[in-house]
């Protein structure tokens, strides 16, 4: 359900670690007069001709009110995305980060106009075209593949949860995402955002430039306006790397407050859905939508007394005013340049009325990396096994799929081959020792003696860091050059961890990142929010072919 651009060591596995840089980017002088002394980008290539775009950086709220309007419909909103896709995504600058339209998508428009023509509104979502990644089960006219051609053709039996419950909120699935081929869990020497079927999706603010993996396509379709909001999935950075990486608000959720019942998997302990949006506020109304409890997900039981209907009234623009945040300085020091931007932006927050705890470092820093890897391995093989079985006319298991991948070498192993499949394969049951003490350790490591750990002892509200570092160039003949990244502790501890645009780094985005407890959405929305309305650090993707560095 996510990546393998996990946050695991260089000796695990050397791809996963994301964090890094930072040097000055859309932050406002007036509320942070420090930054005025970071180095400015240098000589960026020269941005290609592309037509303004009537509905480019749009709101949720915007979108409603356009609706209500008259100015809008739910049919013309899906004719422009579905446009603005044909110009740019496979045209122009070529993203290529949607992977599949909905054929339906201009019928459910019209189902839905109907439906508000007769005074029947669903909530905040109706009208609203949205992105679902390739790893989503959807039971219609489109394929769910995670990027693989072994799973085209077949049909899953029903929706996933996540599908359906867009489609109760009113959303209109406007298709499906590119993605790193099997959530990036394949080979330790993949190009994120490159499938087999897709190819390579490229990130929207350097067309050289990596979108980051998994969620790669959800993160450059939702910078360059191609939808309003998008889902993606991650199980170790796949939702808050390519976020950061396009310049996008991410939430990766509580494990069980989203339902993983009809997405593809990689490990049932960590993956979950999750948010991706320009704006916190739309990430919120995202996470409303998509939150509930779900008979197929055992996980989602504990969701009933701990989710809200409406994450957006957590929202509060002095959201800051008497935080108390946590700095884990060990997710610092991959890049000077990103160090100075993030110290910039805690006196930002000092200023706001926070109150600062520096460093605040999780006493188990990169002690569960190994144990990480080792209990994905074991629930690949468990969990893929048993979607595909379910899954009718797939192949079986995942023996089948890495059989498939070496008949059809040219196609599907072009760049990189499958070293993580057959490392999975190996592994025996999910009874097996090795795995449950590796189980125990992770969950031991980086929840009561690691997170809750440092919030206990500091009285944190919140720790931040920096999300990851600004995007590579992408590189078929040696594979990602990612290093750092935050996102391993609450994804390993199940926990939630929202990133937040903060600037950027040499003309790339970067985000910040708040995780803390399980259940702790409100807390960190509200401060995330905070920080947005302070530093409002987003800014639209100018499709550079390359940014010249000197």
């Amino acid at each position: 359900m996510s990546q393998k651009d996990a946050t695991m060591n260089s000796t695990s596995l050397p791809r996963r670690r994301f964090l890094q840089t930072s040097a000055m980017a859309g932050v406002s002088a007036a509320v942070l007069p420090a930054l005025a002394a970071v180095r400015e980008v240098p000589c960026p290539a020269q941005a290609p001709e592309i037509k303004p775009f009537e509905l480019d950086e749009i709101t949720i709220a915007d979108l409603q009110a356009g609706m209500a309007s008259g100015k809008f419909s739910a049919r013309s909103i899906t004719e422009k995305y579905l446009a603005r896709i044909e110009e740019i995504d496979k045209r122009g600058p070529t993203l290529n980060s949607v992977i599949e339209i909905n054929p339906d998508a201009l019928a459910i428009a019209d189902a839905l106009d109907k439906e508000r023509k007769d005074q029947h509104l669903r909530g905040p979502m109706h009208g609203v075209p949205v992105l679902i990644k390739d790893n989503i089960d959807t039971a219609d006219s489109m394929q769910t593949t995670a990027g693989s051609l072994a799973l085209l053709g077949s049909k899953p039996a029903r929706d996933s949860f996540v599908a359906q419950k867009l489609r109760e909120s009113g959303a209109i699935i406007l298709g499906k995402t590119n993605l790193s081929e099997w959530a990036n869990i394949r080979s330790s020497h993949s190009s994120s955002g490159w499938s087999g079927r897709g190819g390579q999706t490229t990130n929207p603010y350097a067309l050289d430039r990596n979108p980051c993996g998994s969620s790669s396509g959800s993160g450059a379709a939702t910078a360059a306006s191609l939808c309003a909001v998008a889902v993606g999935s991650e199980t170790d950075g796949s939702v808050v790397c390519p976020s950061s990486a396009n310049g996008l608000v991410g939430i990766k959720p509580t494990l069980g407050l989203i339902s993983r019942a009809g997405i593809i998997p990689i490990a049932h302990s960590q993956d979950t859905a999750g948010p991706m949006a320009r704006t916190v506020r739309d990430a919120a109304i995202l996470l409303s939508a998509l939150a509930g409890v779900d008979p197929r997900d055992s996980a989602t039981a504990a969701s009933a007394s701990k989710a809200a209907t409406d994450y957006t009234k957590f929202l509060d623009p002095r959201g800051l005013r008497g935080a108390r945040i946590g700095v884990a300085r060990k997710y610092f020091g991959s890049n000077d340049a990103q160090d100075q931007l993030m110290n910039n932006l805690i006196v930002a927050m000092k200023r706001q009325g926070a109150d600062i705890v520096d460093p605040a470092d999780l006493p188990t820093h990169g002690k569960f990396d190994d144990t990480e890897f080792l209990v994905l391995l074991y629930e690949l093989k468990a969990d893929l096994n048993a979607y595909l079985a379910s899954r009718p006319g797939a192949p079986s298991s995942l023996k089948n799929i890495i059989e498939f991948n070496d008949s059809n070498r040219e196609k599907e192993m072009p760049y990189f081959g499958q070293d993580i499949f057959i490392k999975a394969e190996a592994k025996g049951p999910l009874t097996t020792k090795e795995y449950t003490d590796a189980l125990e350790a992770n969950h031991r490591l980086s929840r009561q003696e690691g997170i809750d750990a440092v919030m206990d002892q500091f009285h944190l509200d919140v720790i931040m860091a920096p999300t990851a570092g600004p995007a590579w160039l992408t590189d078929f003949a040696n594979g990602d050059h990612a290093v750092g990244g935050s996102s391993n502790a609450a994804a390993v501890a199940g926990y939630p961890d929202i990133t937040v645009p903060a600037g950027f780094v040499f003309g790339l985005p970067v985000g910040i990142s708040f995780f803390g407890r399980a259940w702790s959405e409100p807390t960190l929305l509200k401060i995330a929010y905070g920080f947005e309305q302070t530093i409002q650090a987003r800014r639209p993707p100018r499709f550079l072919p390359t940014l010249k560095l000197v």
